[in-house]
């Protein structure tokens, strides 16, 4: 029934692979934004000891995430080769089956932020409002500027932001130009409160320190890519045994860095920095995100270097036409470490940034938007490799990434990308430091207010 050495799949068989993929990505893209805010959300800002876990949720929901990836890759892959696939995959789905279960089963127990409408339509309602009023002049006195006299914000289950200086021009949406205006007529495509301004200059601020994420998933995408590729070359063999180790597998040892990183940073870093900053978390999310960028730097130089000494060794030895060189492949592991202590830095530090400084009602929203940085770097490597393969090839040139990478020099690239990561590094710098951190103002509501639990499915 299932053919062994030459299998050719239907078209109703591919059209069933490519469906169940498209449903991994569809499962992927609500779940990860989602997850991440809706369990931050469960610790309550409003006491003192419950803020301080939270900073630690972030680094430890990582932590699982790579715990999963490395049984995946390592538990599921020997069965998936030994025992069959039927068995591989059903095992992951039997595990989502009970995560399903089990989180349906802690519903009555979950904080539940309500629902505070389309944020969406907020910052549209923001632009709009500054756009019409585009001639109006904002006052000096920033209390002039529109806000409800309540002490809780009109945005339900927000709280009230306090005005900030910068993108003045939103500023105003929340100039009144009408006397006398009844609060019930307030048109808000024409009028909206200082907070609303602040939602949308909050997302916008947002942005840059976004977009310095780019380069870093770029490096990050490389374990997948050219790692690979490099790591195709070289003696795969463990020792003298006959046992192999695909040159793919080598990026368990990323997962594995990041198991070891998360506990040292959250165990011995943040009390160690905290003694000498005198921040509860240590270091300031920006600080964290810094560090990662900066250690980053040195994957691509491990990676340049060793491909450095791989091409002199093939040179010295004419071993131009081999497919492996005797070199093990384990000096690919460096390269790989690195990148795992930087992703504690910088992803981890991503998600509590982008989650802490969204809009209390656009969490999700933000998680979402700093993920799109992971397949934005993939596209940038696509961009780079192409642009590298069309430029280096020019005059009957093999390139710096031909089909045998003995003849070419991945090396160049992955200076490349040390050289961007450096500039990216400096730009990084200077938007952190124009960054201003969102303010809060007036009392937090207690969660009975501000939540809500559900009591039945």
């Amino acid at each position: 029934m299932f053919c062994k050495d030459d299998c050719h799949p239907t078209d109703a068989q591919s059209a069933v692979c490519f469906m169940a993929l498209y449903l991994i990505a569809l499962g992927t893209g609500g779940i990860k934004p989602c997850v991440l805010s809706y369990g931050a959300d469960q610790f309550d800002d409003a006491d003192e000891g419950e803020k301080k876990q939270k900073s630690s949720f972030f680094n430890w929901f990582y932590f699982s995430i790579n715990i999963g990836g490395l049984t995946a890759a390592s538990v599921l892959v020997w069965i998936q080769m030994n025992v069959g696939w039927g068995w591989g995959f059903g095992i992951p789905a039997l595990a989502m089956a009970i995560a399903v279960m089990s989180f349906f089963s802690g519903t009555r127990l979950y904080r539940n932020q309500k629902p505070a409408g389309s944020p969406l339509t907020r910052l549209c309602q923001v632009v709009v409002a500054a756009l019409r009023k585009y001639q109006v002049r904002v006052p000096e006195d920033k209390s002039l500027l529109y806000e409800v006299a309540d002490v809780e914000s009109a945005i339900k289950g927000s709280q009230k932001l306090d005005h900030t200086k910068n993108l003045s021009f939103f500023d105003k949406a929340a100039v009144e130009v009408q006397s006398g205006q009844v609060k019930s007529s307030i048109n808000p495509w024409r009028l909206c409160t200082v907070t609303q301004v602040e939602e949308l200059k909050g997302i916008i601020r947002l942005l840059p320190i976004w977009a310095t994420g780019i380069i870093f998933s770029a490096v990050y995408g490389q374990m997948s890519t050219l790692f690979v590729l490099q790591g195709q070359t070289m003696n795969a063999h463990m020792g003298n045994s006959g046992f192999q180790i695909p040159s793919a597998s080598l990026s368990i040892f990323d997962t594995i860095s990041v198991i070891f990183w998360v506990p040292i940073y959250d165990r011995l870093i943040v009390p160690y920095a905290r003694k000498y900053t005198g921040k509860k978390n240590g270091l300031t999310q920006l600080q964290r995100i810094g560090i990662g960028l900066f250690i980053s730097i040195f994957s691509m130089v491990a990676a340049a270097v060793l491909e450095v000494i791989r091409l002199r060794n093939v040179r010295e030895h004419n071993y131009y036409e081999r497919d492996h060189i005797p070199m093990s492949i384990f000096w690919q592991v460096p390269q790989y470490f690195i990148i795992g202590c930087a992703e504690v830095f910088t992803f981890i530090g991503q998600m509590e940034f982008f989650y802490e400084q969204a809009p209390d009602t656009m969490r999700s929203l933000c998680s979402a938007l700093s993920l799109t940085t992971v397949a934005l770097g993939n596209y940038l490597s696509t961009l780079l490799v192409t642009i590298v393969t069309k430029v280096s090839t020019r005059n009957g040139k093999l390139g710096w990434i031909p089909d045998k990478l003995s003849y070419g020099h991945i090396d160049y690239f992955f200076w490349l990308l040390a050289v961007l990561s450096v500039l990216n590094l400096i730009a990084f710098l200077a938007v952190a430091n124009w960054y201003t951190y969102k303010t809060a103002v007036g009392e937090i509501r207690p969660l009975n207010e501000d939540f809500e639990k559900k009591d039945t499915l």
